[in-house]
């Protein structure tokens, strides 16, 4: 029975693979437990995949989960949890940003207070560039509101989950799950780890300001009804407005005075129709989410599992030369 599962979600990560390689496995056969390491190629347009079946070779405990396209960091992970084996199951990212020497403190702690999470928080994100470092305070100061007390400040996609916690993960019927919220909303027993977040080892960032408003709106969509609420509340506001300009109207008609032309009457058109098409854009995206989960559609299409197979005899040549090659 394997003890512990690391996933690691890949997107185009072929830069930094040699390094991962040579830095996790160290730590991980030090562990003295039976291990799996499920790396999950995201759908990449480089050599990530072939990089990934190299080091297979010299590494049996390496296991490689193909998608058959990018579905999403997101979709990835729920990829490798659901496949994975191990009592424990710890998620990380490829960059390297969070140390793979803390899973070791990870795993002592979940067995000594018997704790089902073990959260990774950052104590230390001066690496990150200060717009980056503003931007993810306020999207927990945030969530802590939506979600509760319970979601540890700083905490990512860096945590070792139990076994029981992977099942009721996989019960969820989230089309793409946000972990980081979903995990803290469930009640288990956790505890947290502190660390130094370091800079990317290799390669670039996978998360621009794109994919972070994204991540944002999927937070505050999939765990709060507030944007519809927002939606009732504008609503409010304007017909409270339109009261007040029909009152003012009525005691300008009363005495006699004209009314100035059409400025008045254009931007109170604009105003209450940019307040509807808000509105109507709330509930459109509440809709397709709900559309969406009807379809049933899987977020994500496995391709192949190494583990269905053995390990290759001859895989196809990276692209690199041998000085590169863990």
């Amino acid at each position: 029975m394997t003890a512990l599962s690391v996933v690691i979600p890949m997107y185009n990560e072929e830069a930094v693979i040699p390094v991962l390689v040579a830095r996790l496995r160290p730590v991980l056969d030090s562990l003295d437990v039976e291990y799996e390491v499920v790396a999950v190629d995201d759908g990449s347009a480089d050599d990530t995949a072939n990089l990934v079946e190299r080091c297979r070779l010299d590494w049996p405990q390496l296991r490689l989960i193909r998608l058959r396209r990018n579905s999403g960091h997101q979709a990835a992970l729920t990829a490798g949890l659901h496949r994975s084996a191990g009592d424990w199951v710890v998620s990380i990212d490829a960059d390297l940003q969070d140390p793979p020497e803390t899973i070791r403190e990870m795993l002592r702690v979940a067995r000594e207070e018997n704790v089902d999470v073990v959260y990774g928080v950052r104590s230390d994100r001066t690496t990150d560039t200060v717009f980056k470092r503003n931007t993810a305070g306020l999207y927990y100061r945030l969530m802590r509101r939506i979600v509760g007390p319970d979601l540890p400040s700083q905490a990512g996609d860096f945590r070792l989950v139990s076994r029981s916690v992977v099942e009721v993960l996989r019960r969820m019927p989230e089309r793409v799950p946000v972990y980081r919220l979903l995990i803290p909303s469930l009640g288990f027993s956790s505890r947290a780890v502190s660390y130094t977040r370091e800079r990317r080892a290799a390669g670039e960032t996978k998360y621009p300001l794109r994919k972070m408003v994204a991540l944002a709106w999927d937070s505050t969509a999939d765990f709060t009804a507030a944007p519809l609420r927002l939606a009732t509340w504008l609503g409010m506001a304007a017909f409270a407005a339109s009261l007040i300009a029909m009152v003012f109207g009525l005691v300008v008609w009363a005495n006699g005075t004209v009314i100035p032309g059409w400025t008045s009457l254009f931007l109170a058109v604009l105003l209450f129709a940019a307040v509807q098409l808000i509105c109507l854009g709330l509930l459109g995206e509440y809709v397709a989410r709900i559309y969406r989960t009807l379809q049933s559609r899987p977020a994500f299409h496995i391709g192949s599992d190494s583990a269905d197979t053995p390990v290759p005899a001859s895989v196809v040549p990276a692209q690199r030369t041998p000085a590169t090659m863990p």
